[in-house]
């Protein structure tokens, strides 16, 4: 059952993987994750590599290369299990399968070591990973808009996330809270977002730090009135975040997103009912059974003239 589970989750999300394989971010990740299988197992080349095998075949992992792959299998199984996207799954798999790479080119020759490194460096500069374009309702601030926009009206709950786009852990996160803005948006609680990576001065105001020390990023804000209630994930005295996983079904509940969305639905309800009675009473006609209780009570009036 354990190794069912995420059999399935990989079915179920294969489509998408697909979509995310095929485009040249993940292809050239993919080629440079498995390039010492490649130069290992290819006829032609792997017979002029060096081997500690007994045999001397050196086409095939000798034991110690096996020992590193396999050391590399558990670091992955033990980093996937805090995933929450296949973005992560995958960019996990990528992450660790280079840093096994550099150690294998290394061991083989010290020249393919300093090349692949290389190369991993001149890549990680040049290609970015390929930003969430999926449908969203998130509106994004600048360092001039921000504070505008949560002063604008304190009837409106804010809930704010301070990304910044070379942070891979906002990256995978981009699709969970577009689809979090999707479900719960409404007149009276509505989702930004702010790129501290690109305005510092931000990050200095709302104390969210960019150090990849500091494990802050991305950080959710709740603000209510135009001020900060409560945040995920915490920070320490020291400045430190404390340990959070970034799954929807822990920002529901930590957040209380669904009581909030029934709250302000009810709001606005409420408020487009009063906006419609003025309206009514304005141009609805007048009753006709008004003239007959006049009439009577005129008639009582000279009634009780010519009694007196």
């Amino acid at each position: 059952m354990a190794l069912l589970t995420p059999l399935l989750a990989f079915l179920y999300h294969l489509p998408q993987v697909y979509k995310w394989l095929l485009k040249p971010y993940y292809i050239a990740s993919l080629f440079m994750s498995g390039a010492f299988l490649l130069i290992r197992k290819t006829p032609g080349i792997c017979e002029h590599l060096s081997t500690q095998r007994e045999d001397g075949n050196s086409c095939d992992f000798d034991w110690r290369e096996v020992e590193i792959l396999m050391f590399l299998s558990a670091i992955v199984m033990m980093k996937n299990r805090r995933a929450i996207t296949v973005e992560q799954h995958v960019g996990n798999i990528i992450l660790f399968s280079k840093v096994a790479n550099v150690i294998l080119f290394f061991r083989l020759d010290i020249r393919l070591g300093l090349l692949y490194l290389t190369l991993c460096i001149v890549f990680l500069m040049i290609c970015k990973p390929p930003l969430y374009m999926g449908p969203e309702y998130i509106k994004y601030f600048n360092d001039k808009t921000i504070d505008e926009e949560l002063e604008k009206d304190h009837r409106v709950t804010w809930i704010v996330e301070f990304f910044a786009n070379w942070s891979p852990e906002c990256q995978s996160f981009a699709s969970v809270y577009a689809d979090l803005s999707l479900k719960y948006n409404c007149a009276g609680l509505k989702f930004g977002k702010v790129d501290i990576g690109r305005y510092s001065e931000v990050s200095k105001k709302y104390r969210v730090s960019t150090s990849p020390l500091s494990k802050q990023l991305p950080s959710l804000v709740l603000f209510q009135g135009g001020k900060e209630v409560m945040r995920r994930p915490q920070v320490d005295k020291k400045g430190r975040a404390v340990s959070w996983t970034f799954t929807e079904e822990n920002i529901i509940r930590e957040f209380n997103l669904n009581e909030l969305y029934q709250k302000f639905k009810k709001l606005g309800k409420t408020k487009g009912e009063k906006s419609e009675r003025p309206n009514e009473s304005v141009f609805s006609p007048v009753p006709e059974e008004e003239e007959p209780e006049t009439e009577t009570i005129s008639a009582m009036d000279t009634e009780s003239k010519k009694d007196k």
